[in-house]
């Protein structure tokens, strides 16, 4: 087996990407259908999704929609204006009189999204019909990875098996909208490395690599402030309002609620679907703010020179993709809480003077404290959960390099990492499997219901 070097790797894993992936990938499908037809005019989209895509698409902020949700609207607003060139920066140059144009064709009808029950991870199929051809797009695997085009039933481009979907050799070609997911093969080759290997990657950080992750830096924290600094009320806004907290002297003002309000209100502002791209980790944006920013300001507050901090970020974007590449893309488990946050406890450790043994004490310690966690979609109360993982791993980074936590097998926590994200990976697959299909009936309901929060 080749070992992936730190370069492929982020080229791969960690970069820039806009608004939420799952409706973005729905997006990117009708855009791509979309660029095949001759006429200018659509008449109707159809789109059949996963569970997973579904229920994380379905109460979303959609970019450039001004705090509009939905699958639907990223559908209509991919066909109507979205880019395919641009991967998941689809909707980049969406204006509003693009959103109104989709709102309009979804109050007509002319907008369907299935969910498919029995399909989980990533996959999208979008139709797009025009007066006199109709498009399908397939996405399937990782979030911009199209497969296959077909126009009128007949395939007009397929991706052959084992093909790499994306990622830059060098970094000044990375940009917003580049595929934010790792192929199959290095998924795989992930999965068959030991977590001491894959960490050692992190030694070979060169300038290049470093001014790659300190742009990532600067971009989720350039999020972060705005969803602290809006006028208007950024998603959920709980960053923000963590932040006045320790403004008013409410709560104390040290690193572990800097951590949490941070962290929060770069989700806060990204659920909302802010048009400012985020550097994501293992596919997910909200896994690259609890992965990056956490390991940051840490790194900040302690006067750290910029290459430690970016090779601790590398260690936290390796450590999470370790989690990942066992538990699978998209899962009932918060992926935020359980892979990402494991991933900054470890990152953060590695600031502090731990070696590799502290950082995996300290993945073990936050996945002992919220391998329970659900996925119940992604919407405005991600941030408490990005937040709370976050400040949960620099506490559990500070147990750790002080020799303490855990030190034996007890409950989901083995003897060795690896172990540990075996039994968190049995526990999403075996144990949680009707998690989505209960999840998915509760926002149904809601929806039959009209009910709104």
């Amino acid at each position: 087996m080749n070992m992936i070097t730190l370069k492929e790797f982020l080229a791969k894993e960690v970069v820039p990407a806009l608004g939420c992936t799952e409706p973005g990938a729905v997006a990117l499908a009708a855009a791509r259908a979309r660029q095949e037809l001759s006429s200018e005019s659509v008449e109707r989209i159809s789109v059949s999704v996963s569970d997973s895509i579904y229920k994380n698409g379905m109460n979303v902020g959609v970019p450039g929609a001004d705090g509009e949700t939905g699958n639907k609207l990223a559908a209509a607003m991919g066909a109507i204006a979205g880019r395919a060139d641009l991967g998941l920066e689809v909707l980049r140059d969406c204006t509003p009189r693009d959103v109104a144009i989709a709102k309009r064709m979804i109050g007509e009808g002319r907008v369907d999204v299935i969910c498919m029950p029995n399909r989980s991870g990533v996959y999208v199929e979008a139709t797009v019909e025009s007066g006199s051809q109709t498009a399908t797009c397939i996405i399937q695997g990782e979030h911009s990875n199209i497969v296959r085009v077909d126009v009128d039933g007949n395939t007009v481009f397929a991706r052959r098996e084992g093909a790499d979907p994306g990622g830059f050799g060098i970094f000044e070609d990375a940009r917003p909208g580049a595929d934010p997911d790792v192929s199959s093969e290095t998924a795989d080759s992930l999965e068959g490395i030991d977590y001491r290997t894959l960490l050692s990657l992190a030694d070979e950080i060169g300038p290049d690599e470093v001014d790659y992750i300190m742009l990532g830096v600067e971009m989720n924290l350039a999020v972060a402030e705005y969803g602290l600094k809006s006028e208007s009320k950024s998603g959920l806004g709980a960053g923000k309002a963590i932040w006045n907290l320790m403004k008013d002297d409410k709560i104390e003002k040290d690193l572990a609620f800097l951590i949490r309000s941070y962290s929060s209100a770069a989700s806060d502002a990204r659920m909302a679907g802010v048009q400012l791209p985020t550097m994501s980790a293992a596919g997910s944006g909200n896994q690259g703010i609890t992965a990056i920013i956490p390991v940051a300001l840490v790194g900040e507050s302690m006067a750290k020179p910029r290459k430690e901090i970016a090779r601790a970020v590398a260690v936290s974007l390796l450590s999470t993709s370790f989690v990942r590449s066992r538990t699978g893309r998209l899962t009932p488990i918060c992926g935020c809480s359980v892979a990402a946050g494991a991933g900054a406890a470890a990152g953060i450790a590695c600031l502090m003077g731990g070696n590799w043994l502290h950082s995996a004490r300290a993945m073990q310690l936050v996945m002992a404290n919220t391998a329970g966690i659900v996925c119940d979609g992604a919407k405005g109360t991600c941030a408490l959960r990005v937040g709370t993982a976050a400040c949960e791993a620099y506490l559990a980074a500070l147990i750790a390099v002080h020799d303490s936590g855990i030190n034996d097998a007890q409950g989901i926590v083995d003897t060795t990492i690896e172990g540990t994200a075996k039994n968190v990976a049995r526990l999403n697959v075996e144990g949680m499997k009707d998690v989505d299909r209960v999840l998915i009936e509760i926002l149904e309901e809601r929806v039959r219901r009209g009910d709104a929060l």
